[in-house]
């Protein structure tokens, strides 16, 4: 059921047409009444209220279609003159009442217009816009309770011919009145919605478009990038007995990890790092590589077991631009059939320039991997990829440029004058890091190829872009003619209705560098596809598939390398039919030409692809169609007919024109030059041919402007959450409505699209995606906008932006139509500067919604400098500002093509078109004229850009509009300039009609300029306005005039830079000339001279203020001029008046001021936001009265300064921990909690004690042990459940018995803090123990969710008769914060803060100073700001000391000496310095004139150092404050390099109210590893606080209570010293108070607890990008109190010696490897090879067991390995030389792994690997009992094995299998072992000594090995007897018997023919 309003109201001036609709849920009644309600908006004020009008529905439900023209009633129910239109129609959901569709009842609206010439209003309403009128439509319903208050903004449209203007005076209504009417009428104020408010920029109507204020590209700029990779470890690499190294390619670059032997799971923990330079689109596109390699070294390369690829883009897309601890898939490139190969795990980061990246907490990586959980992949990739062949089919391509470059082809054509086409194309295709080439087409300006090439890589691939290139082929380079880049996520979706990659047959258009031909091309970077394209090069048609391998398939082609073959070339027709299309063009305005291109002529070319394009000739159409149509006649006859038949042979010779006449260009100003297009505005038009797919840019469109219109909304929830607007919550909730409607409408007008014949598969597909999406976006936007609520809005608007990136993503289109459209500013035939307009934004369309959002409207487009010549200040200025109107669409639709320009014109045409209709112009010569007065009120600006070496800027601004320019005064030094000036233009000529100058003024340009006494002004920054427009027949009177002031934000290239708050009105003057037009009131203040100021009505309402000024100090005072400073000042100035503090004599003795507090008195507007910025400047006073400045800083915004009185009347008792309401900075600490009584608040939060503090509650009632439970901390219960789910099967897992004190230390503490940060973070989700917590324990704690943390030992205590559960040890823990200290605790600004001094210019581009290097000092103090007078009460307040005014209370600023004690934890992620890609990092710690280097303790080879050192130092505040903490490297020759350093700034710390000096512990202990560390103890510290803060208390109890202000806490009150002996004591409780300080009214704030905080490291060479992490903490202690204890002892722990004994007893079902020589048996000669900490150092082998036929092998044989171990880490700790060149030792850390292996020994070749296990100590499966039952599960299946830790059982005997990858790479046992290992520590090995092998001492028995594996050396007779007797005694006698028959015959032979010859002589 829908029922919809339509509204036409008759205000002064406005016609709305407008439509709402709301679906109701139940019928509506009769009674119930609609009001609706005008708004007049206000962008700084609250909106006033014009008018209401209500209406009963009676006759609306009965009839279903009403229509009502009445007037509206104001507050005091009498008529107004306005009136209102509306028309209301109902439809009920049985439909009783009249039926109708959305169509029909837009369309009947729209048809009035179209009789007025203007476009239908359907949309036009949706999507204009303009700032000054807001509806309100409460629809109230009596019985529902509930309605619908929904706003829109009024579209401006042309008012009709006959509506006489009539004038009213609105009356004003405030939101809150709005919300008491809305609640009246029963509304919900959560569900109330409101529709558009927006900023000047975007009230843009019906004829205008909206300017891009943006200028610079951002593109093709090259930026700093930082790629950081750490591989940490493989495993199951396929392949046996390898030696891995990792090579590691980022780009171009390699960089290898060291060998690890003999081993399937090296673990490499390297880190490494690559430096670039690049423009971002080429950094994304590299392409990272990770392979491993198996046994390189520096003859062999070494073969690939296996590699990664994935591309930079894909990284920085992750969330914080890293993948941490992820495991890469490694598989073989060469081989697509075999599996994967193995598992890489690694970190890769990749930073930009300003980048912070949180690295999670290097903690020891404890945790067993879960490989397949933890894939290194974004987020939606399966973890099984596929491969796939991609097809990429180039078919063909046109319109290249006419090129070669090389001397000898121009020579050639000057003598031979040949004209053959100059290039030899080719296409280049590169994607994941492979090449594709098609073959040469010579010289060919329409190349044809119709070749594909194949790649092939794995599905979805990791690397996003397919870069496509057509380069020229030349002998000496190639150069790229035009470069394209398709990136895959548009082409594909992978939702589970998701398509593969698919593109085209589309023609895709290329742009690079202008097309004219010189030697040089300066912007050939255009062509390699960096930056924005200035011009079309070329298009190109190409396709592309992806087909997914079966690669079980054994035909299968396995190579992957790129391969290119024939394709079939497409049917010419495939990619759309060919249609005439028309582009028109009219220049309104050409104005801000640069005057440094000189007076030439200038004029402007027109380009759409080629057409148009003088240098390739205008060909003419009939060729052009030919070329266009490819080679076949019929096509071209075709075209002919239909051009024909379409339009007769109105314009069959119209040729285009598609540039204007060179024209003199005049003089605006000192910097720019207009052309004189006065009344004659010239015209171009283009006529050319491009297959007809404008279905694509419609929907493109369509999408783009639900996404405009969704970016303007956010924009107003911005700005109203900025200027602190009321309700911005409703705002997001009408953005929200807008957003689901939009995607909705935008469904139902996708679905009706026709299907093309043309349409390819990514078409069909996309607008299928697209419209799921759309379709579920809209009912997410349904959904949030029901959830939005005032606390819940940020999070929401987040999602918002989310949906705006996803829109802009989808609208898109990846196949091109047509090409973009250029304009050129030619000055005497030279290219001086250019725009580019995308064709899909001026294209026309029947259907509104699929217009271009620029099509047939003004627009105002500023021309930029081509190239590279556009970056920077240089490309800042505009070269040129255009007024445009364009318009695109199909010739045949051309008749309306000039309906959106101004009215009021004549066409001027050509002669051969004088009498045609439709024939376009060539000029148009406006006849109406009005004359305007433009008054700009130029009030002041802010936060502008610092242009001179001073750090300030002399500013003045230049107004702009039309023709004319004026420029305010020059105010000198400042960056917050008040001008307050009024400049007026006379006489301003405006062509058109009167009323669309109303609703459309031109736009005015401001830009701000630096003066300098020489050379020309500095351009600092630029702004746009639209003025308020009064007609000369309107009143110059409220609610319009005169006009408020609004800021508008500067832009200096892509940046903002600074506001300026203005007024600008454009008065027209009548005929009654200027006498009628509002009177200026002339100077008032005769300083000025003839400058006008601001009138009176403009600026704004002043009342007086005080500023009060804390001067605290200055620090880091650079030089001056190489001068030190001296004797420095500081000036504070606000609005013209100011205060000056005193001297500082010597600044290096102290650099404090002795007069703290000053103030002055000004007058500031009322409201807050126009407060003018408060500008600090330090001058030194020099000799003789001069005095330099040193630099300066300007607070932009006040507000956080200002301080409010408190309100007697509001309960604010409950705002705990604040001292000034919502800007609660708790400065004037104690001030505001004194000014209020006291009495109520005790009342009311006695009751509420037991519950707001878990403690209470527990120990209130400490004898029953229901509620003691309750206690046990969270995380206890979470590592109880842990156990519960990781014992599995683990009933094994031995409980760890409490530690004894003795062994712990601040390690385990500190490992013990990083545990519990982790489980925070994974199980903040899991709340434990029922909901029953959350209600006891509100969030208080967000760090860490915890009970009261008492120490197990004092529950003890408190409750003796408690049993001690068993659990995991309860070790105190400290916080640790992975960031600063001052970010969580805002810098410790909380009543002194920081203001960087700044002098220098600000640098503009990447490479000039930034921020940091403009600092030059540092001023310390406070401002405070509040209304005169004060109130009484606070002056009269007891110990007030005017002296100090509002800062009561501050400590004094006297030089104090401090004991700085810094501990150093250790270093994370160290940047490499050495070429070797490590460091061997030292610390350097300077302070003040101390400087300690700690070069002797460097940490040889290390990038994560552990230091784990304290140092002390003396300081004395205020002259060494600033703590500098830095890592270097050390160097044996040359000097120390800097690797990172960090500053920490003591002063601010030691005087915080967060009292920073030392953490507060967890727990009060006096003896053991958790000694308190500050001489004060905590009852101390809590009365000083106390005291301090004026609270009361504190008062301790019986029964272990201790109460403060009027909160009570308990704990337990006795303690334990070393000896056991018990005490009385209170501090357990004051602990327990400071540890919730911040509950305590008033006074209260968060207390420091003890901590480590995480501090970057930062390099000034390399500035932005982290060099690495640093934990560290530093306590103070002043020295005139009790010196405190010794340092804690944080050396790093030693590791512990163990031995660990093997024994491996005996082998089974090894497998027989060798043959045996004689009978072909297959026997094995075992033996097994062991090893602990790497294949070199200690590889310990067993004898032989010779020719084990069975696979049994008998040793009985003993390893011994000693190694040092670091518990805590579980890692084996190894020193060793790197080679032998090193210098020293390195250490290593590694996990303790026992690697056994069994091998088959040969003599005269390598021994064959047969086998191996790997036994992480830590955690290994028990062994088996038996052989029988030890199987490959115990390897496979460790998840659900129990596991158990040698460090705990000592001693383990069992059987394991041997394993190692069959030919198919599955796992398959190799033989079994039986073992024993035996765990001892280096004591206990002392005394239970134990022989190597089978030596003493307790030597083991010798094997019982059977006979056959007898030595052949030792015993060789008797194997001889053994093989001749037993088994080879047949085979001997047969081979003797026939060698002696052999014998016999050769004798023979032999003598045979002697004898014959006897025989036959007779002899």
């Amino acid at each position: 059921m829908l029922k919809t309003v339509s509204l036409l109201t008759r205000l002064p001036l406005i016609l709305s047409l407008q439509t709402f609709r709301w679906p109701v849920a139940s019928n509506i009644d009769g009674n119930e009444i609609l009001e609706i309600q005008v708004f007049n908006y206000s962008k700084v004020f609250t909106n006033r209220l014009i008018g209401t009008f209500q209406m009963v529905l009676q006759k609306v439900v009965e009839e279903g279609q009403v229509e009502v023209t009445d007037t509206l009633i104001d507050d005091n129910n009498s008529a107004i003159q306005t009136s209102i239109s509306i028309e209301i129609r109902y439809q009920a959901l049985d439909g009783t009442v009249g039926a109708w569709n959305d169509k029909e009842f837009l369309e009947t609206r729209s048809v009035h217009s179209e009789a007025d010439g203007t476009h239908p209003l359907e949309t036009d309403s949706l999507l204009s816009s303009h700032r000054n009128w807001w509806v309100f439509f409460p629809l109230s319903s009596s019985r529902a309770g509930k309605g619908v208050f929904s706003a829109m903004k009024l579209g401006k449209t042309r008012p009709s011919k006959d509506d006489h203007r009539k004038q009213d005076e609105p009356a004003v209504l405030e939101a809150e009145d709005l919300d008491r009417k809305a609640l009246l009428q029963g509304l919900e104020p959560d569900t109330i919605s409101l529709a558009s408010v927006t900023a000047v920029t975007t009230n843009v109507s019906n004829k205008r478009s909206k300017p891009d204020i943006k200028m610079e590209p951002s593109a093709g700029r090259p930026m700093d990038y930082q790629v950081s990779i750490t591989i940490i470890e493989a495993r199951q690499l396929v392949g046996l007995n390898m030696d891995p190294v990792v090579c590691v390619e980022v780009g171009e670059e390699k960089k290898y990890t060291s060998m690890k032997e003999s081993t399937n799971c090296p673990y490499y923990n390297e880190y490494f790092v690559f430096d670039f330079h690049v423009p971002p689109d080429v950094m994304f596109d590299k392409i990272i590589k990770l392979s491993v390699i198996h046994s390189k070294n520096l003859l062999r390369s070494g073969t690939l077991v296996g590699s990664f690829k994935m591309d930079v883009g894909t990284v920085y897309t992750q969330p914080e631009h890293q993948f941490y601890h992820k495991w890469a898939i490694l598989s073989d490139p060469e081989d697509l059939t075999a599996g994967l190969k193995g598992y890489l795990k690694c970190d890769i980061a990749v930073v930009g320039k300003g980048d912070n990246i949180k690295t999670p907490h290097k903690a020891n990586e404890t945790e067993e991997d879960d490989i397949e959980g933890n894939l290194l992949l974004p987020d939606g990739v399966p973890p099984e990829r596929q491969w796939a062949r991609f097809y990429i089919k180039i078919y063909r391509a046109e319109g290249l440029p006419r090129m070669n470059t090389s001397i000898m082809a121009n020579v050639k054509k000057a003598l031979i004058g040949e004209n053959k086409d100059l290039v030899d194309p080719y296409v280049q295709v590169v994607f994941a890091g492979q090449k594709g080439k098609t073959s040469i087409q010579k010289s060919s300006y329409e190349p044809l190829w119709n070749e594909q090439i194949i790649f092939t890589e794995m599905f979805p691939p990791l690397c996003r872009r397919i870069k496509i290139q057509i380069r020229d082929s030349d002998k000496v380079n190639d150069v790229a003619i035009g470069t394209h880049f398709i990136d895959l996520r548009k082409i594909s979706n992978e939702g589970d209705k998701g398509f593969l990659p698919t593109f085209g047959p589309a023609w895709v258009n290329m742009y690079g560098s202008t097309r004219n031909y010189t030697l040089m091309d300066e912007h050939q970077e255009l062509n390699e596809g960096l930056g924005e394209g200035v011009s079309f090069r070329a298009r190109l048609l190409m396709s592309l598939a992806v087909e997914i391998l079966d690669t079980t398939n054994p035909e299968i082609n396995s190579s992957t390398e790129v391969q290119v073959e024939q394709a079939t070339s497409v049917a010419d027709n495939c990619t759309g039919k060919m249609e005439e299309f028309f582009l028109f063009g009219a220049f309104l305005e050409a104005t801000m030409i640069d005057r440094k291109i000189g007076d030439k002529p200038i004029n402007f070319e027109v380009t759409i692809g080629n057409y148009g394009n003088q240098i390739d000739g205008m060909s003419k159409p009939i060729l052009r169609r030919k070329k266009e149509g490819g080679d076949g006649n019929e096509e071209e006859s075709e075209l002919l007919q239909n051009s024909s038949e379409d339009e007769g042979d109105e314009d069959g010779e119209m040729v285009s024109v598609s540039s204007s006449q060179p024209m003199k260009p005049l003089v605006t100003d000192r910097n720019y030059f207009h052309l004189p297009y006065f009344e004659k505005k010239p015209c171009i038009y283009i006529k050319s041919w491009w297959q007809d797919q404008r279905c694509r840019l419609y929907n493109a469109n369509i999408m783009d402007k639900i996404a405009d219109k969704l970016e303007e909304g956010l924009n107003d929830v911005q700005e109203m959450i900025k200027t602190e607007k009321p309700h911005p919550e409703r705002r997001l909730r009408g953005v929200l409505e807008e957003l689901s409607s939009g995607c909705l409408h935008f469904v139902t007008l996708a679905d009706k699209d026709q299907h093309h014949s043309s349409r390819t598969r990514l078409d069909r597909e996309r607008l299928k995606s697209c419209m799921r999406e759309l379709e579920n976006m809209g009912q997410q936007a349904t959904t949030l906008r029901s959830q939005v609520k005032k606390n819940t809005m940020k999070d929401k608007l987040k999602l918002v932006q989310n949906f705006l990136q996803k829109l802009r993503f989808l609208a898109d289109e990846p196949q091109h139509t047509i090409p973009d459209v250029f304009i050129w500013m030619m000055s005497n035939n030279k290219r001086i500067a250019y725009a580019r307009v995308p064709s899909k934004d001026i294209l026309y369309s029947i259907v509104d919604e699929e217009m271009g959002k620029d099509c047939a409207k003004v627009k105002t487009i500023f021309l930029k400098l081509p190239g590279k010549r556009g970056f920077g200040p240089a490309g800042w200025t505009v070269q040129a500002k255009m007024e445009i109107y364009l318009w695109l669409g199909l010739n045949k639709q051309r008749k309306d093509f000039l309906s959106g320009l101004p009215c009021g014109f004549e066409e001027k045409k050509t002669a051969r078109g004088q009498n045609l209709a439709s024939f376009p112009p060539i000029s148009l010569l406006y006849t109406k004229k009005q004359v305007f007065q433009l008054r700009a009120h130029m009030y002041q600006a802010r936060s502008l850009f610092a242009a001179d070496s001073s750090g300030l800027s002399d500013p003045f601004a230049r107004v702009f509009f039309i023709s004319q320019s004026q420029c305010t005064e020059v105010l000198n030094e400042t960056l917050c300039p008040t001008w307050d000036q009024l400049l007026v233009f006379d006489n301003v000529e405006l062509y058109g009609e009167a009323h669309e100058m109303r609703d459309d003024p031109p736009i005015i340009v401001i830009e701000i300029y630096d003066q300098d006494t020489v050379g020309k002004a500095d351009f600092m920054g630029r702004t746009f306005a639209k003025p308020v427009v009064k007609m000369s027949d309107e009143q110059y009177c409220p609610p319009r005039f005169p006009p408020q002031l609004e800021y508008y934000q500067i832009y200096r290239g892509n940046s903002t830079a600074g506001d300026l708050l203005a007024a600008f009105e454009l008065l027209q003057i009548g005929p009654g000339g200027k006498s009628d037009l509002p009177p200026i009131d002339g100077p008032t203040d005769m300083d000025r001279g003839p400058i006008l100021p601001v009138p009176l009505g403009i600026r704004p309402v002043l009342s007086k203020y005080r500023v009060e000024v804390l001067f605290w100090g200055l620090r880091d005072l650079k030089r001056v001029n190489l001068a030190q400073v001296d004797r420095p000042r500081v000036d504070i100035e606000c609005a013209g008046r100011g205060v000056q503090s005193a001297l500082i004599q010597n600044y290096k003795k102290n650099p404090n001021f002795s007069t703290l507090v000053k103030w002055f008195e000004v007058d500031l507007p009322e409201n807050e936001l126009l407060h003018p910025p408060l500008n600090i400047r330090v001058v030194d006073c020099r000799a003789f009265g001069r005095y330099t400045l040193v630099g300066s800083h300007a607070v932009s915004s006040l507000r956080k300064f200002i301080y409010r009185p408190p309100d007697k009347k509001a309960q604010h008792w409950n705002m705990t921990g604040t001292s000034l309401g919502p800007e609660g900075r708790g400065w004037y600490g104690s001030l505001a909690h004194r000014s209020r009584p006291t009495g109520e608040i005790v009342v009311n939060m006695e009751p509420e004690v037991p519950i707001k503090k878990m403690e209470t509650m527990v120990k209130l009632e400490a004898n029953s042990d229901a509620v003691v439970k309750v206690d046990v901390s969270e995380e206890e219960k979470e590592r109880k459940k842990k156990k519960k789910k990781g014992g599995g099967g683990g009933g094994e897992e031995v409980e760890e018995e409490e530690p004894d004190d003795s062994m712990l230390d601040w390690w385990s503490k500190y490992f013990a803090s990083i545990e519990t940060m982790k489980e925070v973070g994974t199980e903040q989700r899991m709340v434990s123990v029922g909901g029953k917590r959350n209600i006891l324990f509100p969030a208080k704690n967000k760090e860490k969710f915890k009970a009261p943390k008492d120490d197990k030992r004092k529950k003890q205590q408190s409750v003796p008769e408690f049993p001690e559960k068993k659990n995991k040890p309860r070790i105190d823990e400290l916080k640790v914060f992975n960031k600063e200290l001052e970010t969580e605790f805002d810098s410790f600004e909380d009543w002194l803060h920081t203001f960087n001094l700044l002098r220098g210019k600000i640098g503009d581009n990447d490479d000039n100073a930034t921020e940091e290097e403009r600092i030059v000092g540092r001023f310390k103090g406070s401002i405070c700001v509040y209304k005169m007078p004060l109130p009484d009460d606070i002056t009269k307040e007891a110990g007030y000391d005017p002296n100090f005014g509002m800062f009561q209370g501050i400590p004094s600023n006297d030089p104090i000496n401090v004991l700085v004690r810094v501990y150093v934890v250790r270093a994370t992620d160290l940047h490499p310095a050495d070429i070797n890609g490590k460091a061997d990092p030292y610390i350097a710690i300077k302070l003040g004139k101390t400087d300690i280097k700690d070069k002797e303790n460097y940490i040889s080879k290390q990038l994560n150092p552990v230091f784990g050192k304290s140092f002390d130092i003396e300081a004395t505040f205020p002259m060494e404050s600033m703590l500098t903490v830095a890592v270097y490297d050390w160097d044996l020759v040359g000097t120390d390099d800097l690797i990172g350093e960090t500053k920490i700034d003591l002063e601010n710390r030691y005087y915080s109210k967060h009292r920073a000096t030392c953490g507060v512990s967890q727990t009060y202990s006096i003896h053991g590893y958790n000694i308190w560390r500050d001489p004060m103890k905590p009852s101390q510290i809590l009365s000083k606080l106390c005291k301090d803060g004026k609270v009361d208390g504190p008062h301790y109890g019986p029964g272990g209570r201790v109460k403060v202000a009027n909160r009570v806490f308990t704990g337990p009150t006795e303690i334990e010293d070393e000896n056991g002996q018990k005490k009385q004591t209170d501090e357990h409780l004051a602990l327990a108070v400071l540890r919730h300080w911040e509950d305590i009214p008033w006074a209260g704030c968060k207390l420091v607890p003890e901590h480590v905080e995480t501090r970057p490291l930062l390099n000034p060479d390399k500035p932005g990008i982290e060099q690495g992490r640093l934990e560290m903490w530093v306590d103070m202690f002043p020295m005139d109190m009790p010196a405190p204890g010794p340092a804690i002892d944080i050396s790093p722990r030693k590791p512990k010696k163990y031995e660990l004994r093997v024994i491996v007893w005996n082998t089974d079902e090894v497998i027989l490897e060798d043959d045996d020589y004689f009978t072909g048996e297959k026997s094995s000669d075992i033996f097994v090879r062991g090893w602990l900490k790497g294949q070199q150092e200690d590889k310990q082998d067993t004898d032989v067991h010779y020719h084990s036929l069975t696979g049994e092998g008998n040793f009985n044989w003993r390893y011994i390995f000693p190694f040092d171990y670091l518990m805590a880490e579980e890692k084996i700790v190894i020193s060793k030389k790197e080679s032998m060149f090193s210098w020293d030792e390195t250490e290593y850390k590694i996990p303790a792994r026992l690697t056994l292996q069994v091998w088959d020994a040969d003599h005269f070749s390598a021994d064959d690997f047969l086998g191996a296990i790997e036994l992480d100590l830590n955690r290994f499966p028990r062994g088996a009992k038996t052989s029988k039952q030890c199987s490959l599960e115990m390897v496979t299946n460790e998840a659900e094995l129990p596991m158990i830790s040698i460090f705990k059982q000592k001693r383990v005997k069992g059987w394991w299998p041997f394993v190692a990858r069959d030919e198919n790479d599955e796992l398959e046992v190799t033989g079994k072992v039986e073992a024993e290992l035996h765990l001892l520590t280096a004591e206990e090995a002392e005394k239970s000594p134990a022989g190597l092998a089978r030596n003493e001492p307790d030597p083991l028995e010798k094997p019982n090995r059977p006979d056959t594996s007898f030595i052949w050396f030792l015993n060789p007779l008797k194997s001889i007897k053994y093989l001749i007797c037993t088994r080879y005694k047949w085979l001997i006698i047969k081979i003797v018997l026939a060698l002696l028959l052999l014998v016999m015959v050769a004798l023979f032979l032999y003598s045979m023919p002697g004898y014959m010859v006897k025989k036959l002589l007779g002899a």
